[in-house]
C-alpha cells in the first residue's frame, strides 16, 4: 500500500447548522460547493479545484460536547495580507502563530461546529 495525499475531511453537524457551515467554508474560506452523492441525509461537499476536500454531513441531533483527539485541519494558503483584510472586513475572529524555525505562518479559525481550521502560509526566506 502507498498513500498519496489527504483526500478529504468530513464534519458532522446539525441540519439547522448547514447555513452557517456553508457560509464559513464557502464565503469565509472561499471553497466552492459542488456535486454530492444522493445520500439520505442533508449535507454539502466543498471543492478546492476538482477535489471535494470538505464533506459536511448533517447527521447530528445535537453537537457533541467533546471533539475527541481531533485537533485541526490545515489548508496551504497564499496571500496572507489579503486573508487578514478579508477576515477583518467580514468580522471573522482568527488567531495567528509563526512556526518556530520554519518560514511559515499560521492563521487559525473555528468553524460553526467548533472544528479548528488552520491556514498555512509560506513566508519569504
Amino acid at each position: 500500500m502507498r498513500l498519496h495525499n489527504l483526500d478529504h475531511m468530513t464534519i458532522r453537524c446539525r441540519p439547522q447548522d448547514l447555513p452557517a457551515v456553508e457560509q464559513f467554508y464557502g464565503q469565509v474560506l472561499g471553497l466552492k460547493p459542488g456535486r454530492r452523492p444522493d445520500f439520505d441525509f442533508p449535507g454539502i461537499w466543498f471543492y478546492l479545484g476538482d477535489c471535494a476536500v470538505v464533506h459536511i454531513a448533517a447527521r447530528l441531533d445535537e453537537l457533541p460536547e467533546s471533539k475527541g483527539t481531533y485537533d485541526h485541519v490545515s489548508f496551504k494558503a497564499s496571500g496572507i495580507a489579503e486573508t487578514r483584510a478579508r477576515f477583518d472586513a467580514m468580522g471573522v475572529a482568527y488567531g495567528e502563530s509563526p512556526v518556530p524555525g520554519f518560514p511559515l505562518h499560521q492563521i487559525f479559525l473555528t468553524d460553526p461546529t467548533g472544528a479548528k481550521v488552520e491556514l498555512t502560509f509560506d513566508l519569504p526566506a
